[in-house]
């Protein structure tokens, strides 16, 4: 079996709880696997046989279940919303279980000359509209329904005795009558959308809160109409019409409260430019991006955006890659330098040659995994699934009880019909069903804000929960390329015997003898000439330089070479058993110099390493450098516990130690050699510029390989879980009280009475507080971010070798 994961726009969510419907109809349908439908976003992701269905066929079932849909979430501008997705398993993104990414885009040319956030349809509706549009609409329904619902309060008993309002029906109607004709409107217009949504959902055979809404307005209209149309009496116009004007307007402020949940991927979105430059034929033609082919020659301007990731073949400038990696500097580009589409050249002409477009992007697929992510359920929403669920049932049996109940205490028609609608609206569970997926919609977007892209939901709880970071060494907490720390001159003038070293390592490719070049360099000293260069394999290097027969290298050339070093000999042990690695310079037979290198930590380690102990989590470094070396940074960096000469093959072993404690384990690595540690703790971390094994295995990939986001991503996810808990515990409790109070338990010994319009607006206003207290999550207090340890890398592409341990 082939399988594949994408995620389809699904238009036309309007209720948490609708999200059921649609999983329930697609799992259903032949070749469906796994199906996770957001109402926030307004989007599936589906996993499907590609042997048994296909896309379109997948976009068909939707639209036949009553919902829009344009196909694939993806921009139209970059690629086919039709199209199958990439095979992930050899173009694996960050999200190693995802479709590819973007938005929806609609397929038809109404849209065209749209922005990208309209063209992507963001919670679109019927005819594929944006989230902007569905708000739009709602407003409009809103605005009718208010206006409408005046009138017919001001002519109903409550206006009259109530009020006090004494004007008499217009043209000689009966109140009723009147109140009759001014509820069409309202309930063929503005409250259509539940008795839509109320007929999908029964149609695939599920329950949500439409149903309830729809049997709260068209129980008490119809009702109404019949004792209208039967001579008049006592009616409910006024409790239908103010019923569906306060839920359209809960609902209308918790639309705009969810669509800026959503608002990080409409941005990343927003980045790709529509247009590109392509040199055919030596001419330079302008072309949609969408019918760019890997291969294609671009030519990218300075100040113009990158259309898709490309390498460059001339030219030379400086690329803002901010938006896309993190990364706030400029990174300069030469020949053969990776260019991520989206990003800004920002000085020079460059000419590159496209190796990834489409859904292949960078963009595409960092924007596919953040939907993954959003649209997965943690364990605790699907709980939260099936109650809402369930309570749809609670409050339909429990209107109908409520009815006959008051109806044998003797209550009136009126009374018992009052309480029973009332019961059936205020027990709508849509706020339980936002409850979880609205936070965790703001948490993976705060995280894609600070280049911490999280794979799933289950991963954003996981990281609510640890209490033990093991950190790889090299590459993660360090640089993973020497560095001069060191320089100790005797006999020559520092600078002389470091510019003799660097005259001779110049011939070297070696990551030492570079480091020694790069450290001249800086400081601005001037190469001498070299003649009669020897290498010596595993020992050095030997040349005459300036007359002089200068040796570089390790303690068994200068033994080799009869060299006594004397007095530097303290300082040359010294430095090597702090866990240093030292190269030794002699001249014509006399030692004058050790330079010491060591592998530098990252920028932002040390910071990173005390925001975790802030927060309580234990630091672990895991590396197979010998313990020397791994004592020297685990001091430097104030880590707890050192864990040094261990086999690439028993670092998962090591891991599985500390879970068998009881601890809960995240592990952050980059190479080959962690994959196996990344798989087995309780939370994968992959530094971004790692490899592409790496990033598969992680549960959540730094975009910016900066060791300080891996607390900014374990307070995300405090910081989610935390809101998740708030909002569950209100959604829960809020129904717990209001159900027994509408129900009119309370009524006869304290008078505490609900009336439907009330509870339309308590229910609707509990919706709101879980979207708006959601919201809140973007104020969460992170550490403040540093420059990256790694500038310019690339968070998706990245096929760098594992480094050795």
């Amino acid at each position: 079996m082939n399988t594949r994961t994408t995620i389809l726009q699904v238009g036309g969510l309007h209720w948490a709880t609708s999200e059921r419907g649609v999983e329930d109809a697609l799992m259903r349908r032949p070749g469906v696997l796994v199906v996770e439908a957001n109402a926030v976003s307004q989007t599936a992701s589906i996993t499907y046989d590609t042997d048994r269905t296909a896309v379109a066929e997948l976009a068909d079932w939707i639209r036949d279940s009553g919902y829009h849909c344009a196909g694939q979430s993806v921009p139209e501008h970059m690629c086919d919303p039709m199209a199958e997705p990439s095979d992930l398993t050899t173009t694996k993104p960050p999200a190693a279980h995802t479709g590819h990414g973007g938005h929806d885009a609609h397929a038809g040319p109404d849209m065209a000359g749209a922005s990208p956030h309209e063209v992507m349809g963001h919670g679109g509706g019927h005819s594929g509209m944006s989230m902007e549009g569905m708000i739009r609409d709602m407003r409009n329904r809103l605005v009718v329904a208010v206006v409408l619902s005046v009138p017919i309060l001001l002519w109903s008993p409550i206006g009259r005795d109530v009020l006090g309002f004494t004007v008499s029906a217009p043209f000689g109607l009966r109140d009723d009558v009147f109140s009759l004709l001014l509820s069409l409107p309202v309930i063929f217009y503005s409250a259509w959308i539940f008795f839509d949504g109320a007929y999908r959902a029964l149609r695939a055979k599920t329950l949500d809160m439409m149903v309830l809404v729809a049997v709260g307005v068209g129980t008490g209209w119809l009702y109404s109409v019949v004792i209208t149309l039967t001579g008049g009496g006592d009616v409910f116009y006024e409790a239908a019409t103010v019923l569906t004007s306060f839920v359209l307007l809960g609902h209308w402020l918790e639309m705009r409260a969810r669509g800026g949940a959503s608002e990080a991927v409409r941005t990343l979105l927003e980045l790709a430019p529509s247009t590109a430059l392509v040199l055919r034929d030596g001419e330079t033609v302008e072309v949609p991006t969408a019918q760019v082919q890997v291969g294609d020659l671009l030519l990218v301007r300075p100040g113009a955006k990158v259309p898709v990731d490309a390498i460059v073949e001339e030219g030379e400038s400086d690329v803002d890659e901010s938006m896309v990696t993190g990364e706030s500097l400029p990174v300069a580009k030469t020949l053969g330098a990776e260019l991520v589409g989206a990003s800004i050249n920002t000085t020079g002409t460059l000419r590159a040659r496209a190796t990834k477009v489409g859904a292949d992007t960078a963009l595409a697929q960092i924007v596919a995994m953040v939907q993954a992510a959003q649209n997965s359920k943690a364990p605790g929403q699907r709980l939260a699934d099936r109650a809402a669920f369930w309570l749809v049932l609670v409050a339909l049996f429990g209107g109908s009880a409520t009815f006959l109940v008051w109806l044998a205490l003797g209550a009136s028609m009126q009374t018992a019909m009052l309480y029973a609608i009332t019961v059936v609206v205020i027990t709508c569970p849509d706020a339980l069903g936002l409850a979880t997926p609205t936070a965790i919609m703001v948490g993976t977007g705060l995280g894609a804000q600070r280049g911490v892209l999280f794979k799933n939901a289950t991963a954003l709880e996981t990281s609510a929960r640890i209490d033990t970071v093991v950190m790889d060494k090299t590459g993660t907490l360090t640089k993973g390329a020497p560095e001069v720390t060191e320089v100790i001159a005797a006999g020559l003038p520092e600078e002389e015997m470091l510019a003799m070293a660097a005259t001779i390592e110049h011939e070297s490719e070696h990551p030492l003898a570079r480091a020694i070049v790069d450290l001249a360099a800086q400081r601005g000293l001037q190469e001498f000439s070299a003649s009669d260069f020897r290498n010596v394999p595993g020992q050095g290097a030997m040349a005459q330089v300036e007359g002089h027969r200068v040796l570089v290298g390790n303690q068994r050339l200068m033994t080799a070479e009869n060299v006594d070093f004397g007095e530097l000999a303290g300082r040359r042990d010294d430095l090597a058993a702090s866990g240093r690695t030292v190269v030794l310079v002699a001249v014509d037979g006399r030692a004058v110099g050790v330079i010491a290198l060591a592998d530098a930590v990252r920028d932002t380690a040390a910071a990173a390493v005390a925001a975790l102990h802030e927060s309580g989590i234990e630091v672990v470094m895991l590396t197979g450098d010998n313990e020397a070396t791994a004592r020297r940074i685990a001091e430097q960096l104030g880590i707890d516990t050192v864990i040094a000469e261990v086999l690439p093959g028993d670092k998962a072993a090591k891991v599985a130690e500390l879970q068998a404690a009881g601890r809960q384990v995240a592990m952050v690595g980059d190479g080959v050699n962690d994959a196996p540690a990344l798989a087995t703790a309780d939370l994968g971390i992959a530094i971004g510029a790692g490899t592409d094994v790496a990033i598969e295995t992680a549960d959540l990939v730094l975009m910016r390989s900066d060791p300080l986001d891996v607390p900014v991503a374990l307070r995300i996810g405090k910081g989610t879980r935390r809101k998740m808990r708030q909002n569950l515990g209100w959604a829960i409790g809020y129904n717990v009280i209001a159900l027994p109070i509408a129900a009119g338990v309370f009524a006869p010994a304290f008078g505490l009475v609900l009336r439907p319009e009330i509870a339309a607006l308590s229910m609707s206003g509990s919706s709101l507080i879980v979207a708006v207290n959601a919201l809140l999550l973007k104020r969460l207090s992170l550490p403040a971010r540093g420059p990256s340890s790694e500038p310019g890398t690339h968070p998706v592409a990245a096929s760098a070798p594992a480094t050795h341990r």
